[in-house]
């Protein structure tokens, strides 16, 4: 069958101004991949992330380029061959399994043979700030089980908590985005592990993290920026207890469902992640929800109107809505 190809850029205003330790943004600029054979159409969203010297640009003329080469909606492992992990890869490996599940009527859950996932836990975010500013912002997630809070290297431990303080029910995965070094590490996380820190996300350099080797930290510590494919995780193992899967980084889903089965031989836990992005780039990584250990997909309430048919968050619970925008059949 003859497929058809188009990418477009889009720009989705955020609720609120996103702010990890590398900057701050009020937009997330996404590219949209369609795939149709004439009769269906799937579709798949990407977030180009600067920090992987990948751009807007760059992403929709490496999609141009690789258009000739995708004859047939079981071309994934041929997209692998021809395009690196990145943005672009994810897009059109998501957009083929959305034509796939639609053209045989099948979820794409059950074509990929992964667990159909209602509901789960997800992470809400709190994003860095001034200390009396991320205390308020954590109170409205009081009710939440699992905080994700973003941290750059200033007032660690004192932010930590006072967020604790209004959410002492809560669990937090402490997000560094690369901002500390090991002896802030050191220093704050035997505190950490007293104020209900189940995680630790990475907080040295992707490129300056063998100081974390054999370093007995009293939080498990988890690989995003050092994880990106299956190649990578040789090299994590005496440093990270657990990785960071996130689409965008593996080039789809392809490769993450090949990412998470391969972590479990190594004993690795389970972190499902997202860019800030909308619903459609939530729905194919919300697939791998059922086999992990954490699930950080709170994108469609960072961003300011998502996309129709998409997922419901109350409380820190994710629900997949009866017809799902993406992945569900006809």
């Amino acid at each position: 069958m003859r497929l058809t190809i188009e990418a477009k850029h889009e720009t989705l205003p955020l609720a609120q101004t996103f702010a990890i330790s590398r900057g701050a943004k009020t937009q997330a600029d996404v590219v949209v991949v369609t795939v149709t054979n004439g009769e269906f159409t799937g579709w798949g969203e990407s977030v180009p992330y600067a920090r992987y010297d990948q751009s807007i640009e760059d992403t929709l003329n490496k999609i141009k380029c690789t258009k000739p080469a995708i004859k047939h909606i079981d071309d994934h492992r041929r997209l692998n061959a021809i395009l690196p992990a990145c943005a672009a890869r994810n897009a059109l490996d998501c957009a083929l399994w959305d034509l796939k599940s639609k053209i045989e009527n099948k979820p794409v859950a059950q074509l990929i043979d992964l667990q159909e996932v209602k509901s789960c836990v997800t992470a809400q975010t709190v994003s860095v700030a001034s200390t009396q500013e991320m205390q308020k912002n954590a109170r409205a997630l009081c009710n939440s089980e699992l905080i994700k809070v973003k941290l750059d290297p200033d007032d660690v431990i004192e932010k930590v908590s006072a967020i604790h303080e209004v959410c002492p029910d809560s669990r937090f995965i402490i997000d560094a985005n690369e901002g500390w070094n090991l002896s802030l590490l050191k220093e704050v996380a035997p505190q950490l592990a007293r104020l209900n820190v189940a995680l630790i996300e990475q907080p040295l350099p992707a490129d300056d993290d063998e100081g974390l080797t054999d370093y007995q930290c009293p939080v498990p510590l988890c690989a995003d920026e050092s994880c990106h494919t299956t190649a990578s995780l040789k090299q994590l193992v005496g440093k990270y207890q657990a990785i960071n899967i996130k689409l965008d980084k593996t080039g789809g889903l392809t490769e993450a469902r090949s990412l998470m089965k391969a972590a479990r031989l190594y004993e690795l836990d389970i972190m499902v992640g997202c860019m800030v992005a909308s619903s459609l780039a939530m729905a194919p990584a919300y697939l791998l929800a059922g086999g992990a250990d954490y699930v950080d997909l709170d994108g469609p309430v960072l961003v300011a109107e998502d996309r129709q048919n998409g997922f419901i968050i109350e409380n820190g619970i994710m629900k997949r809505p009866d017809s799902l925008l993406w992945g569900s059949g006809r």
